[in-house]
């Protein structure tokens, strides 16, 4: 069967009456697995039909991802990806702290962080490029993308967590672009972070 093509305008579909027509209600939730920053549960659902599904979520604190502009270069991180059973070239980026009392670091305050500890730089500038979900199909991360510029050698930077081990990678950014058009760029939040600065250039924002 195929599917039914929805032609209402793009602004009714952002609408809470076209949200009413898709909404799933929790009916119940099961963690099956709390790890050191991910938590694994199955929720059941009820469509809008009133049937009963599962929906297994990871609970995810929420990252950040930088695009590290050093006049025309880019700096770029390369490490080891377990998932994937590769190395990935990618732009720095980090998972937001948990805090003690029980509330999340703030993601600007994070990305400052995660510069520091995978470049050894800091940034005198920032722009916020937005934010955006990484998997929604399975999880709630949820990522902000920001644009650094104005760099010079971080101060007092403890380096990468333990168990980390990155290489630091410098290139033209319009290189790195031609990478993340040509799909020699694997990972999704690089991409984004690269095109994204492409049409900042491009629209004379850099």
């Amino acid at each position: 069967m195929q599917p039914r093509l929805d032609t209402r305008r793009r602004e009714d579909t952002r609408s809470p009456e076209a949200d009413a027509r898709l909404r799933e209600v929790t009916a119940a939730e099961r963690v099956v697995f709390q790890g050191r920053y991910l938590t694994f549960r199955v929720d059941t659902i009820v469509d809008p039909e009133g049937h009963e599904h599962e929906r297994e979520i990871v609970l995810h604190p929420g990252a950040v991802a930088i695009v590290a502009l050093d006049g025309e270069d880019v700096l770029l991180v390369r490490q080891w990806r377990h998932a994937t059973g590769g190395a990935l070239l990618e732009i720095p980026a980090g998972t937001v702290d948990v805090l003690d009392d029980g509330t999340s670091e703030e993601p600007a305050a994070c990305a400052v962080r995660e510069l520091g500890e995978e470049t050894g730089r800091q940034a005198a500038r920032w722009t916020e490029l937005g934010a955006f979900w990484t998997a929604p199909g399975f999880t709630d991360e949820h990522m902000h993308l920001y644009l650094a510029r104005d760099l010079s050698p971080a101060v007092g930077s403890r380096g990468p967590d333990p168990g980390e081990r990155l290489e630091l990678v410098r290139m033209p950014w319009r290189e790195a672009v031609a990478m993340a058009e040509h799909g020699e760029i694997h990972d999704a939040k690089s991409i984004v972070g690269l095109l994204r600065l492409a049409r900042l250039a491009d629209q004379g924002a850099l």
